[in-house]
């Protein structure tokens, strides 16, 4: 019987100590200043240092799939509904395949191409929580900056609002965000991070990883916005880094649930050479 209690003991410990690694919703496409203006994105919710487990994007907790809410892109101001561009797929991840979309895109014009997205809710039954997570990314045609730094402002509720050029990073720049909510800066905002560490192959990540974690803290880093919801992070490595700010939303409700309203932005650095 004590065995048996022991046993007990030691599994939920187990239990208890799995490392969370963090959600992030991607809006992927290879190059932030694509060769071509013809782009093809990938919608998909997963763990990305890992290439772990991918979710089925909009599942509420009776497993219900529930269509994204806004899916769009900004040039020089103007906003454009993307929505019915969504094409579902499933995504394949190196231990599950989840739900997500794609979207072939076609740019129009010079300057800075901002996409945003916003999922339905998803039901995460480990924690008893919904999280959405509100993305954006930026490509840029022609090198000419016009709207990098300017938010989106509706239909995200939050958004990380960058301080520096996302598709003009050297590795070793820091990039600086502005966490915001409704347009206002989001104080000591908790900020995960993590790197996408497989290459993405049609549907799907390649089995080799760029780099090993020597620990679990460095799978997802945790950083945290000043007084004024600004943050820094110095960028080690070439590649897509993406930001979440959890929370940002602050205090909500979904289906009498907790509801995690998080800022997501990707950027991607580039390696120097002579």
């Amino acid at each position: 019987m004590k065995k048996s209690v022991l046993a007990l003991s030691l599994a939920m410990a187990f239990v208890l100590y799995v490392p969370a690694y963090g959600h992030f919703q991607m809006i992927y496409s290879p190059d932030s200043v694509p060769k071509s203006k013809a782009l093809n994105l990938k919608l998909v919710f997963t763990h990305p240092f890992e290439a772990g487990h991918t979710m089925d994007m909009g599942k509420d907790e009776r497993g219900e799939i529930h269509p994204p809410i806004a899916f769009g892109e900004m040039n020089k101001g103007k906003k454009k509904n993307l929505l019915d561009t969504l094409k579902p797929i499933i995504f394949k991840s190196l231990t599950n395949e989840g739900k997500a979309y794609e979207a072939d895109i076609r740019l129009k014009g010079i300057g800075d191409h901002i996409f945003y997205f916003v999922p339905a809710p998803y039901y995460e039954g480990s924690e008893d929580i919904y999280i959405q997570h509100c993305t954006k990314v930026i490509f840029n045609v022609a090198g000419a900056p016009t709207d990098w730094d300017q938010p989106v402002g509706d239909p995200l509720p939050v958004e990380i609002v960058p301080l520096d050029k996302p598709y003009a990073l050297w590795a070793g720049n820091v990039f600086r965000g502005i966490v915001t909510y409704q347009g206002k800066p989001v104080p000591y905002s908790q900020i995960e991070v993590e790197y996408l560490n497989h290459d993405v192959t049609g549907n799907a990540f390649a089995q080799e990883a760029r780099v090993e974690a020597p620990h679990d803290a460095l799978i997802t880093m945790t950083i945290k916005a000043d007084a004024n919801g600004e943050f820094v992070f110095g960028i080690p490595k070439a590649g897509w880094w993406g930001f979440a700010a959890l929370g940002a939303g602050g205090d909500l409700k979904y289906n009498g649930k907790e509801l995690s309203q998080d800022a997501v932005i990707w950027v991607q650095a580039l390696d120097i050479t002579e």
